[in-house]
């Protein structure tokens, strides 16, 4: 999950299918291997936008998929739009065009972008109500392209793009449904996610879980246990929402009337405080649907234990524990801010644990220690198909300064690499190399990887980058956009 500050540091419908596809065919493969077999992924929600692309994980299940291939053949190049602004969000709707949530490093505004998918330069631009550091971090395409996001007023919107009457680009607010009580005074949203009914779930920093129908007007909320926090994204199933809280991971569904309920419960190890490179007291985790079959039997999570975190994963029908398996032990850092990845029985997990964010949300609190060298890591884990246990398959060191992305097309894992300045080192400085790496997943090993820049202007900043559908890249950092391609 990425901080929402800048300051430098001392299944889709027919349209998005047919765009898909055309994608797929024009992208080569990356050089590796023999060709991928099908995994399972959360099934398509229809009220989102393309599978991949609309959402900060690619899926209203938040698995860090993609069916498109990214960066193919040839030599890797990229380019930086600079926005002067921190981007977490990086999304593209049916229509290629990314749309780019943002927050500038002076005034902290958050700020929408339109983005020429062919140069990634910023064609329209729309500021929204500043809320709080976490508030408005994430937000989703729905299914005609409009960016769903809650803005500081603690209205839900509906931002979409048009043409003018003379062809020029611009961003409007199209829908508006403010939230009233339902998020109290001094709170703010941090997760929101589309049901499939069409009614948006969020949560709040407080510890308030609501449905809110657009539509009808209506908004529903339930209270998590007091002393609870959410503080970051939620995802959504046919099943059900999930929500992590700094104290559990939890299902809710809605009843007749529309209001949500606890389907259940799970507690997890939360520590004896936050960790350097984590920005609350428990998971870091926005919780990840997977499974063998439908693609959302199960729910994945990695806890925040003193001296070795552990993946937990969970059957979505009643919340019982699959398996729990520790991770991050080679890079002898436990931590993860991160959501971790997942597709079919396998699950990716990347440390964070001593990452040097610039900011810190409100009630962060201190950590213990109160500093440290930034670990990184990144550890595969596979459950077993019946459900019965897990063993991790490879645990590595490798310092993923983003949030991974597996392409189900080519079976490869996508990132940004934060090398130290003295190799072998774990130290971080504002003189840090970048680069885009990408890896095999079946032995974490890097097939090819290219630096995108040096120093702190290309701090990725542990945020999602994005495969478009023409193969680049693009992922968020501290002061833009980077737009990775081949060829």
């Amino acid at each position: 999950m990425p901080v929402l500050s800048a300051r430098p540091r001392t299944r889709r419908g027919s349209l998005a299918a047919a765009l898909t596809a055309a994608a797929l065919a024009l992208t080569a493969a990356v050089p590796a291997g023999a060709a991928p077999a099908a995994v399972p992924t959360p099934p398509h929600n229809p009220y989102a936008g393309p599978d991949g692309t609309a959402t900060m994980h690619g899926d209203t299940g938040s698995s860090d998929t993609t069916p498109l291939a990214g960066p193919g053949a040839g030599a890797l190049a990229s380019q930086r739009t600079a926005l002067a602004s921190a981007c977490p969000t990086v999304l593209v709707g049916s229509d290629r065009h990314p749309v780019v949530l943002c927050t500038p490093i002076f005034g902290q505004v958050p700020t929408v972008h339109l983005l020429d998918p062919s140069t990634g330069d910023s064609l329209a631009s729309l500021p929204l109500t500043k809320g709080s550091l976490l508030g408005g971090v994430y937000a989703y395409l729905d299914d005609r392209d409009r960016l769903v996001v809650v803005d500081g007023s603690r209205s839900l919107l509906r931002v979409g793009h048009h043409r003018d009457a003379s062809g020029a680009w611009r961003l409007s607010v199209d829908q508006r449904l403010p939230l009233g009580d339902a998020v109290p005074d001094g709170d703010a949203v941090t997760g929101l996610s589309p049901d499939w009914q069409g009614r948006v779930w969020f949560a709040t920093g407080g510890g308030v879980v609501g449905l809110a129908d657009d539509t009808a007007g209506q908004v529903t909320t339930v209270r998590l246990p007091a002393g609870e926090r959410v503080a970051n994204s939620i995802s959504t199933a046919p099943e059900g929402t999930a929500v992590t809280s700094t104290h559990a991971t939890y299902l809710l569904t809605a009843d007749a009337a529309g209001t949500p309920r606890i389907a259940w419960r799970q507690a997890y190890d939360r520590g004896q405080a936050r960790k350097p490179g984590l920005l609350s007291w428990g998971s870091g985790s926005t919780p990840t649907f997977l499974g063998p079959g439908t693609g959302t039997e199960w729910i994945a999570i990695v806890d925040n234990a003193d001296t070795t975190v552990r993946l937990k994963v969970y059957r979505t029908a009643d919340g019982s524990e699959v398996c729990s398996s520790p991770v991050l032990q080679a890079a002898g850092g436990p931590g993860s801010e991160n959501s971790p990845v997942g597709a079919g029985t396998s699950v990716y997990v990347a440390g964070t644990y001593g990452y040097p964010y610039p900011a810190l949300p409100d009630g962060a609190g201190s950590s213990v220690p109160a500093s440290a060298d930034f670990a990184g890591g990144l550890t595969r884990v596979d459950v077993r198909p019946d459900g019965n246990g897990c063993a991790v398959v490879w645990d590595n060191a490798l310092r993923s300064a983003a949030v991974p992305k597996l392409s189900t097309a080519t079976h490869t894992l996508h990132t940004v690499l934060r090398d130290p300045v003295i190799p072998g080192t774990k130290g971080t400085s504002l003189l840090d190399p970048y680069r885009y790496a990408q890896i095999d997943p079946e032995t974490g090993k890097v097939l090819r990887a290219k630096q995108v820049g040096i120093g702190s202007l290309y701090d990725t900043l542990q945020m999602a980058g994005t495969v478009a559908p023409d193969g680049a890249y693009l992922q968020g950092t501290v002061t833009g956009v980077l737009r990775i391609t081949a060829g």
